[in-house]
């Protein structure tokens, strides 16, 4: 057996679910029956399958067991919020009391404790809950003790900070399967990287985000990193997709409308202008590139951006002038024919891959 993911265990679990369900409903309506051999081969190989799936995975069966490891995922979140937040307060609370060396210990033991449990927890069975609480908990604390031996240290403030708390984000993040614990290690990067960007045009580095285009290289890294082959976090490449296409298009469609923030020396119509015809242009590419590739979390986001280019350039044209009933009789009729396009789009992709069938 090849070696799986959580992810692809789940995926593959829920595709047994389907093909079981479907060959059900074949045989109620007479339309295809297995012979008693091939019916137990089948059961019994994935009986096989599914006891090591739960054996080595925490999958989800059923629709309410979904449903419930949603709850259990936010539950999770939240406890290793509330829990982060204690620990915040409770130094404040005692921290004065302390002297520096001790408190520079228990800055220190704090995070390579919680990091030592998290990992010896990380080795068990069904425990990936409890695990993400205390890595959440672990990299909170991380963050909150660096800062506060800085302030101990009277160490100066620089970007140098986002890279470190970027870099043990991310390496949680691999080590456990976190998503989340990705989201934040990449945002951490893009902070350090567009606060250096700045610093190289001339800027202090905590004005980083009063330009825009500094983010533009940290979208670019991220759509390299979205290609990357990742063997056993099968879902990392969309989160790194989905984070390279907001770090484009947030900073385009703010230059589009604001265009005085612009590192280019030019008239602020023309360069505003200039936004929005990359923002129009490079969605509707990404919309068509999404489609053709299969990669669902590009479409539907270019679509979001291509519908706010728009609908914001209808605002800047007619909203001040124009009666309400029209402005948004029209925002229903552009609507309505960006619906009939991407209808007609999606026909053209059916006939293409049926005559590829075929």
């Amino acid at each position: 057996m090849e070696k799986d993911s959580s992810f692809s265990a789940q995926q593959r679990t829920d595709q047994i679910k389907s093909f079981q369900a479907e060959l059900q409903r074949l045989a109620d309506e007479n339309v295809f029956h297995l012979t008693a051999e091939q019916d137990n081969k089948i059961k019994k190989y994935h009986q096989t399958l599914l006891s090591d799936y739960m054996l080595k995975f925490d999958i989800d069966r059923s629709k309410n067991e979904k449903q419930l490891s949603l709850g259990m995922k936010v539950a999770s979140f939240l406890a290793a919020l509330g829990l982060a937040f204690s620990a915040l307060f409770l130094f404040l609370r005692f921290w004065g009391s302390y002297q520096v060396s001790t408190q520079v210990v228990i800055l220190i033991l704090a995070p390579s404790i919680l990091l030592a449990a998290t990992m010896y927890l990380s080795r068990f069975k069904n425990t990936s809950y409890y695990t993400k609480i205390l890595s959440l908990l672990t990299f909170v604390t991380f963050v909150l003790n660096l800062s506060m031996l800085g302030q101990i240290f009277n160490i100066t403030p620089s970007p140098n900070a986002f890279i470190v708390w970027a870099a043990f984000a991310l390496l949680l993040a691999y080590a456990l399967d976190a998503r989340l614990l990705l989201g934040v290690g990449i945002l951490f990067f893009a902070f350090f990287l567009s606060a250096k960007i700045g610093v190289w045009g001339g800027g202090y580095w905590i004005n980083f985000s009063e330009h825009p285009e500094n983010f533009f290289p940290v979208a670019l890294i991220l759509f390299f990193l979205s290609f990357m082959k990742y063997s056993k976090h099968t879902t990392f490449d969309v989160v790194y997709r989905y984070f390279s296409l907001l770090f484009f298009f947030i900073p385009v469609l703010i230059l589009s409308n604001y265009g005085s923030i612009s590192y280019l020396e030019l008239n602020t119509d023309f360069i505003e202008g200039f936004y929005q015809i990359v923002g129009f242009g490079m969605s509707a590419l990404a919309i068509y590139v999404g489609i053709r590739k299969g990669l669902s979390e590009v479409s539907n986001t270019a679509n979001v951006f291509f519908v706010i280019f728009l609908y914001t350039k209808l605002y800047n044209w007619w909203w001040d002038w124009m009666p309400k009933y029209i402005f948004f009789f029209i925002i229903g009729i552009s609507a309505f024919l960006i619906l009939v396009l991407l209808k007609r789009f999606r026909n053209i992709l059916l006939q293409n891959t049926q005559g590829k069938v075929l």
